[in-house]
């Protein structure tokens, strides 16, 4: 693995918007800051890319088992799950409920194993860049060499698992990257013979008479993408209402285990020291040494810690970074300091893709900072031949 310069086409926006990527800089800033970044690409050998394919499954398994140990021991708690919804989280996970896609955030250097940071399993982004983006960029900048990403015919081959039907696709709308990404994926629900309709979360209405959900037409929501947090919808007014399953959601209920970051401690208690993992703990004091403090519901690396004697060397007594945001009340986990790989100045951290059960592509994000957050930028990826 290695970091290499690539030049960046000239015209290289009007192409990625032309693919429906025109959240690629974000304007918001200031001053704004590009999130594409194709003036470098990422390399890897069959040998590195076969390694992450093998490790992202064996991940995903041990993630399954972290859910069937969490539900029959009813550990919902230690994820500060509210009471009235595990029954429903335990239905969810008896009858495996459809689930579509997750991404795996992993350190890695090839020196080690592949670690494991989180799992973004209900409601991972940067879909549209790995998936459809750094494909295009490839074939058209190195058509010689290869890349690890059947995310898109992944996707396809797995709303095919669904009886066709109409799915809603619900998305936050204040959030242009949301709103794409909702687009992209109901695209790829319509080549897998679907129907599907997007709607604005806030759009969706109750049927107080039918006791259903309906969209801005007042059509019947039967079945429902959403882009938009468990842990969100649980605490508002609607929430009560999903507790008579009211549709099918995806991601299905049994998601809320596995996108809380609590999964990570739960992991480490099942499978200590196995090379794919971090320790972690809902106990600071379990953990030795250089640690990151982790809201269990955050978000794009919002509210963040990160404590050691010096940086990323010691003991856990000093705060030595921190990123702000809203979360945190909810509870932490904490997990020990793994240092980012570094490549010229950029520390990267991997996107794994999952699709049903299989691993799918690779993404890769990248930040001169220890902390990954919402600024910091996608760099495609290829594979020497």
């Amino acid at each position: 693995m290695r970091r290499y310069p690539s030049k960046p086409r000239p015209d290289w926006k009007r192409k990625v918007e032309a693919l429906g990527f025109d959240f690629h800089t974000h304007e918001e800033m200031n001053p704004p800051v590009t999130y594409w970044n194709e003036s470098a690409c990422y390399v890897f050998t069959t040998e590195e890319i076969d390694r992450l394919e093998e490790d992202t499954a064996t991940l995903h398994q041990m993630c399954l088992e972290a859910v069937g140990h969490v539900v029959a021991k009813e550990r919902y708690a230690d994820l500060a799950i509210p009471e009235a919804f595990w029954p429903l989280i335990e239905q969810s996970w008896r009858a495996q409920d459809f689930t579509l896609y997750g991404r795996f955030d992993l350190a890695y250097d090839t020196r080690q194993r592949p670690k494991l940071l989180e799992y973004n399993a209900d409601t991972p982004t940067s879909l549209v860049e790995a998936a459809v983006v750094q494909w295009f960029w490839k074939e058209e900048v190195w058509p010689e060499f290869d890349q690890w990403n059947r995310v898109h015919e992944a996707l396809i081959e797995q709303w095919q698992k669904l009886p066709p039907g109409l799915t809603h696709f619900a998305y936050f709308a204040g959030s242009l990257e949301d709103q794409r990404t909702v687009e992209y994926l109901a695209d790829t629900a319509t080549q897998a013979g679907h129907s599907a309709k997007t709607i604005p979360i806030d759009q969706v209405g109750w049927d107080t008479a039918k006791l259903h959900f309906t969209d801005q037409h007042d059509l019947k929501i039967e079945r429902m993408f959403k882009l938009y947090p468990w842990e969100w919808w649980v605490h508002e007014a609607f929430g009560e209402y999903l507790l008579g399953k009211p549709f099918q959601p995806i991601e299905p209920a049994w998601k809320m285990v596995l996108s809380n970051k609590g999964i990570l401690a739960v992991l480490w208690e099942l499978f200590p020291g196995h090379p794919n993992l971090l320790p972690a703990s809902f106990d600071p004091g379990k953990i030795s040494g250089a640690m990151v403090r982790k809201p269990l519901l955050s978000r794009e690396g919002a509210n963040v810690s990160l404590y050691g004697d010096s940086l990323g060397i010691g003991a856990p007594d000093t705060k030595l970074l921190e990123t702000l945001g809203p979360y945190g009340e909810e509870g932490y986990v904490y997990q020990e300091f793994w240092p980012l790989a570094e490549f010229d100045g950029q520390r990267a951290v991997l996107g794994s893709w999952i699709v049903g059960d299989e691993p799918a592509g690779l993404g890769i994000r990248e930040d001169e900072h220890l902390i990954t957050q919402n600024a910091s930028r996608f760099v495609p990826h290829i594979i020497e031949a």
